[in-house]
């Protein structure tokens, strides 16, 4: 088996079974406007997709994480009946992206001037990050947090 980008060598060093360790992490939204989702997530992240072609929308996150921006249509497609329908609850907040940034603040704001509807300002919270909140286009949460005292 080919090594793949010396992951081999680091199960081997951090003593992890490669058929247990997780390789990568794929963060995928269902979204019912994915160019609309795709120019929000590109402000409020101050970053690029890595990817943006009909049907998913990705960016590069840190160490390795990549958060998708998928059609609920798509999913629906891809899946069937055996999914309940994802478009059932737009608007409902499904899923929470809690990111670690440098300035929570500038990362709040962008996402608010991009449409976010703000829940909570950024605060001291009590596990000892300082977060602000808020909702994207589709309803999910989206916090930017760091560690209180940075």
């Amino acid at each position: 088996m080919e090594d793949f980008i010396g992951v081999t060598a680091y199960y081997q060093m951090a003593r992890i079974s490669p058929v247990s360790a997780i390789a990568a992490a794929h963060l995928i939204l269902y979204v019912a406007d994915q160019a609309r989702s795709a120019r929000f997530y590109a402000a409020a992240l101050a970053l690029e997709p890595r990817l943006d072609v009909p049907g998913m929308t990705e960016f590069d996150l840190v160490g390795g994480a990549v958060l998708g921006l998928m059609p609920a249509a798509g999913i629906k497609r891809l899946l069937g009946d055996k999914l309940p329908d994802p478009a059932a609850a737009a608007g409902l907040p499904r899923a929470e992206l809690y990111l670690i940034v440098a300035d929570p603040a500038a990362a709040h704001r962008r996402a608010l001037e991009g449409g976010a509807k703000e829940l909570s300002a950024l605060a001291p919270r009590g596990w000892g990050h300082d977060a602000a909140y808020s909702l994207d286009p589709d309803g999910h949460v989206l916090a930017f947090a760091r560690p209180t005292g940075a």
